[in-house]
């Protein structure tokens, strides 16, 4: 039975679910914002805070140690110690923001963007070209009103 046993769990087999977090962990880590399930992402959560506090509060080395046994890139590892760690010097937690993004279309799973949070400003940069492409939404779509036809 699992009766008052509150860790969020995948659904897989042990080591399937220990690796496809590990991977989870060093792809938000390195790129600082992914797409994935609401139930996979409430599971890394504790996982990225608690690599964040081993980078800020153990030695160097023993945090590099700590640190690598979980991540599987060596760049993620370098990320956390030279970058996340001063972004998040004062922030006990509560270092990732998930946003719910609809409906995955083949099964109906719930999807969220995981992203880190930039302690400086509380939300991360918006990408250059963000704005860019409100100018050219209704180019090139029938039945759009456009300048040059009137």
């Amino acid at each position: 039975m699992r009766h008052r046993k509150s860790t969020l769990r995948l659904k897989y087999k042990p080591q399937h679910s220990r690796m496809m977090e590990r991977n989870l962990v060093t792809s938000l880590l390195l790129y600082e914002s992914i797409r994935t399930t609401q139930i996979r992402a409430k599971v890394i959560i504790p996982w990225v805070d608690r690599l964040v506090t081993v980078a800020k509060t153990k030695p160097a080395a023993l945090a590099i140690r700590r640190i690598n046994a979980v991540v599987t890139d060596k760049n993620a590892c370098r990320k956390i110690i030279e970058v996340l760690k001063d972004r998040y010097a004062t922030r006990s937690s509560g270092m990732t923001r998930m946003i719910p993004v609809g409906a995955r279309k083949g099964d109906g799973a719930k999807m969220v963007d995981l992203m880190l949070i930039d302690a400086n400003t509380g939300a991360v940069e918006p990408h250059p070209s963000a704005g860019a492409e409100e100018g050219r939404k209704n180019q090139g779509r029938k039945g759009a009103t456009s300048s040059k036809a009137k």
